[in-house]
């Protein structure tokens, strides 16, 4: 078995790996069913049974307004810290507008920041609130204006929020934010009445609509999951998307959980609220048209006697998934799994530590395509062993070609005759054709690795290489097909083929002219398209996923050379091939 060959099989098994995958995952790891809340104790003292009546169902708002205008129509209190800005609306003490200060939509230094959240009826409405639930007391709902204690939240300054009932209740909300993403709500309510009260808090996000890339449902290899996400006893869940929400029954999805979060994850954004870690809490995601909900409270009521009061604690999280300020968060606050809002699929095990290699080559260098270039020699010279074990094995079966080629002629109408005699001279010449395999299966669940680190670090986003190369989350730009962008026209994306693309052809097919020629006529013909087919499928792929692969076979080229000369039977037998097939050549043209 030669290098060919071990290719066909890398083909073969990833494409196995793609398209089979979903239906073991279905047969052996279907979606578990949603946990619903315990119905046994009564309606008045069990949260999650009355939570859903005093919150409504999600509603889409009558008529779509302007943000100027959303942001104008109420009392709002500031936000401002190093990554966030905007304001929280009194009406109805809603987080409603957010802005990623340190990610911008473009590429341009002008360009204006993300946007995460925006309030209540405008077109991509999405925000969290804090509020309770209870009996016998009237609760604030989404129209209910709080008043504030100071005009602006930041990291030097909380603000509380109060609002009072006509029976004289009060309702506190000590908002507080750090210098990242994360928010702290401590709700508190204080019973002045002469009745005792029971009553529950809860958080909830709201978005209207869903981005355009959102999945229906879990992840694969290559896909990552947008959508519904969560944490429930400790174990991530990525199983419910959009759509799986909307078709399950009711139109919502529960799990009972003490501990862990949920929210909603994007490619490079999460909202994700965080209950007390201690605290059993009934979750929940809701869907009702296009208005999308993720609710947590507490599956108990609190009995609240005349003048007692009663506290409670979450938090949001909103922002980028920095995956520092993630892992940090985890380990700080105990919050678990947070960092897995980064969909790292099956290959997690190698994508984490790859991901921090690189991480700390990008510090060294200040440059994301050096610490690419970087990465990529620190996994081949990883590699390198085993690379040493195949072309050994390389060696030995171009060796044994002369017998087997004698063998094929003598075994040419008798196939299960030639396997049996294939195997004896194996099993004589000491040789194993799986040898060479090795590397091979070793490369895939790397290349699946780095193509989700490539993929999903925000720490890439718009990040420079070289020259022409102002993004390397985003495909190379550059293409001969309008001359560079000389001629004035976008060619169709199946067209649109990069440098790098084209770099990545060329190399392979230099690493094919390096490896010796495989004798079936059929692989032959597959291996000579399979550089140019590459070429046009990487094509679309993040311009850092195509400079790895580029790097990674220039310095397999480099490999192969050094290799060549310490084994010279290789390098023998392959100019002995040379000079047959040119004296068949010959022969054929006379």
């Amino acid at each position: 078995m030669d290098d060919k060959r071990n290719l066909i099989i890398a083909v073969l098994l990833t494409g196995l790996i793609l398209f089979g995958w979903p239906y073991i995952a279905s047969t052996f790891f279907p979606t578990p069913a949603a946990v619903t809340a315990p119905a046994k104790a009564p309606a008045s003292s069990d949260g999650a049974t009355t939570a859903d009546a005093a919150l409504g169902s999600p509603a889409a708002a009558e008529k779509t307004i302007s943000l100027t205008d959303a942001l104008k129509a109420s009392g709002r209190v500031r936000i401002e810290t190093p990554k966030l800005g905007g304001s929280l609306n009194l009406e109805g003490a809603k987080i409603d507008d957010l802005l990623l200060l340190t990610h911008r939509t473009a590429l341009a230094k002008n360009s204006p920041p993300e946007r995460l959240f925006s309030p209540s009826g405008t077109k991509n409405a999405y925000f969290a609130r804090f509020g309770w639930v209870g009996t016998g007391v009237t609760v604030p709902d989404d129209k209910s204006v709080w008043t504030p204690s100071a005009s602006a939240l930041t990291p030097a300054t909380p603000v509380t929020l109060r609002w009072t009932n006509s029976q004289g209740h009060i309702f506190e909300i000590a908002l507080s934010i750090d210098e990242n993403y994360m928010i702290s709500a401590k709700q508190r309510f204080t019973n002045t009445a002469t009745a005792p009260v029971e009553i529950a808090s809860f958080a909830l996000l709201s978005r209207t609509g869903k981005p355009a890339d959102a999945t229906t449902g879990g992840s694969i290899f290559t896909h990552i999951h947008i959508g519904p996400m969560g944490v429930f006893d400790s174990k991530p869940n990525y199983d419910w998307g959009y759509v799986n929400v909307a078709d399950n029954a009711g139109g919502e999805v529960k799990f009972n959980t003490t501990g862990g979060w949920l929210g909603f994850t994007d490619k490079y954004w999460l909202g994700a609220l965080i209950p007390d870690q201690k605290v059993p809490v009934a979750t929940k995601f809701r869907a009702s048209g296009n208005i999308y909900q993720a609710q947590f409270i507490p599956t108990r009521y609190t009995n609240v006697a005349p003048g007692a009061s009663t506290d409670s604690t979450a938090r949001l999280f909103a922002g980028a998934k920095e995956m520092a300020v993630l892992n940090g968060y985890s380990k700080k606050l105990g919050i678990p799994y947070l960092d897995y809002a980064i969909d790292w699929g099956w290959f997690w095990f190698i994508a984490i530590p790859f991901f921090w290699i690189l991480h700390w080559l990008f510090g060294l260098f200040g440059n994301f395509g050096l610490a690419i270039i970087g990465l990529t020699i620190i996994v081949r010279g990883f590699m390198f062993p085993v690379a040493q074990k195949q072309f050994a094995s390389m060696a030995q079966m171009r060796s044994v070609q002369p017998k087997m080629k004698i063998l094929q002629e003598r075994w040419k109408d008798d196939k299960p005759r030639l396997q049996q005699e294939m195997m004896k001279l194996y099993k004589d010449e000491k040789v194993n054709p799986l040898a060479g395999c090795l590397p091979v299966l070793l490369q895939i669940p790397i290349f699946f690795a780095l193509y989700k680190i490539l993929l999903l670090s925000i720490e890439m986003r718009h990040q420079p290489f070289v020259l022409w190369l102002k993004d390397l989350s985003a495909p190379d730009p550059l293409t001969p097909v309008n001359l560079f962008g000389l001629l004035p026209f976008d060619p169709p994306t199946f067209l649109a083929i990069g440098v790098l693309p084209i770099l990545l052809g060329v190399t392979m097919w230099l690493m094919q002219k390096l490896n010796p020629q495989p004798m079936d006529e059929v692989q032959k013909q597959v291996f000579s398209i399979m550089p140019w087919f590459l070429m046009f499928i990487m094509a679309p792929f993040a311009a850092g996923l195509q400079l790895y692969w580029v790097m990674s076979n220039l310095v397999s080229i480099a490999q192969q050379k050094w290799l060549y000369s310490r084994h010279p039977i290789l390098k023998e037998q392959m100019a002995k091939e040379a000079e047959e097939k040119a004296r068949e050549k010959a022969k054929a043209a006379t």
